[in-house]
């Protein structure tokens, strides 16, 4: 039965409404995170907005966090040593995101989830060509969830576009980065997982091998352990058997707007009995003006998830979606923006179906602290979740 607005739910929504108006009456200005304190510049230089990613950002990011136009005054100490590069003030940031949520299917009316993440970042260049990046979460839904990102980079080797990513990261990073969304939605596509299956496109340790030509084509091969960060064994290991798992992408740009992808993905797993787990599928960007559009299609197959002596006749079918349309009025320059988004996940486990459609509008009340208020409902439960956040980071 659906479930109709109760009164939490529009105390949220009237305390959306009087922030968004106060926000309406400020000013954006310039703001200092840890690489925008390197090069003394905006985080817009980057972002736009935080999060988010400009193709500036992105360029950045993949040149091991140097700026190919800009020289970093005085970055690293003078040591004598010709073989020491050492950073003068080490690079600390920190991002913390706060909420205020009624969710219908919880009957726990309005939650103050405030903190509800607090992160310790750090990244930068090493010596040429040599990077590393990480970040701790102090705060997690309430507990100490401990170091998620974390690699090294070797980028640009034999002066070429051929970059090296050893550590953890997202085996859906090179796809749409889930840690720069706008939204408080999450993209379910890359994170659920079928039986007792470790496989997924979040977390993993391993290595990424990444290289783009000068005709926009970019190509992505990615070697994991395959059962997320779980804690290293007695005997100081962190895979939990003899396999691993086998990803890549390539892409495409069409034109100054468009570009296309394919990802794929094998993996097996398992001690006695295995699951031999793929992914498949298309994936594509539109940005044109003032509206991008995210879309993701994946199919996933799975022989055996449950790891039962008798190995099913059939695999196991799993497939799902992510559409993502992103509006900024006036560009990398809007001080407002909006998000819609649907998720859709169908799966011969029933429980795992999900379908969701999301509302979201936000204020860059700052360059890095950022407002918003959304709004999702469960179209496959009949639920409604709203949200009035906060970003921040510095």
């Amino acid at each position: 039965m659906r479930k109709k607005l109760s009164l939490g739910m529009v105390a949220v929504w009237l305390v959306s409404s009087m922030a968004i108006f106060f926000l309406q009456e400020t000013e954006t200005s310039k703001a200092i995170p840890a690489f925008a304190r390197k090069y003394r510049m905006s985080c817009t230089t980057c972002h736009a907005p935080y999060p988010k990613l400009k193709a500036y950002g992105d360029d950045f990011a993949g040149n091991g966090f140097v700026l190919e136009d800009e020289e970093a005054p005085r970055y690293f100490v003078e040591t004598g040593d010709e073989k020491l590069d050492l950073i003068r003030e080490f690079p600390i940031a920190v991002r913390m995101e706060g909420f205020l949520k009624y969710q219908s299917e919880t009957n726990k009316d309005v939650d103050f989830s405030t903190p509800y993440n607090i992160k310790l970042l750090s990244g930068g260049s090493l010596t040429d060509h040599f990077a590393y990046y990480f970040y701790f979460y102090f705060y997690e839904r309430g507990e100490v969830a401990g170091v998620e990102d974390a690699y090294v980079m070797f980028n640009n080797l034999f002066n070429s576009e051929l970059d090296i990513y050893f550590g953890q990261f997202q085996i859906s990073d090179p796809l749409f980065k889930r840690e720069l969304r706008l939204t408080y939605e999450d993209y379910p596509v890359y994170t659920f997982m079928v039986g007792e299956s470790d496989i997924r496109l979040a977390y993993d340790r391993g290595f990424m091998i990444t290289y783009g030509f000068e005709t926009g084509t970019d190509l992505i091969a990615e070697v994991v352990n395959g059962n997320g960060l779980e804690e290293a064994d007695e005997d100081r290991v962190f895979d939990n058997d003899k396999y691993k798992v086998f990803a890549g992408r390539i892409s495409q740009d069409i034109g100054e707007y468009f570009r296309i992808g394919a990802f794929g993905l094998w993996g097996k797993e398992g001690m006695g009995e295995t699951n031999e787990a793929y992914y498949f599928g298309p994936d594509a960007s539109f940005a044109y003006g003032p509206v991008e559009l995210n879309l993701q299609y994946l199919e996933r197959r799975d022989s055996n998830p449950f790891f039962a002596v008798d190995e099913p006749d059939d695999n196991i079918e799993s497939r799902g979606a992510l559409i993502e349309g992103i509006y900024l009025p006036d560009g990398e320059f809007s001080e407002w923006y909006a998000v819609g988004m649907f998720n859709w996940i169908e799966s011969d486990f029933r429980d795992l179906n999900y379908r969701t459609l999301s509302g979201h509008v936000g204020h860059v009340f700052r360059s890095n602290i950022r407002f918003f208020v959304e709004y999702t409902y469960d179209i496959e439960h009949e639920e409604n979740r709203a949200v009035v956040g906060f970003v921040t980071a510095f």
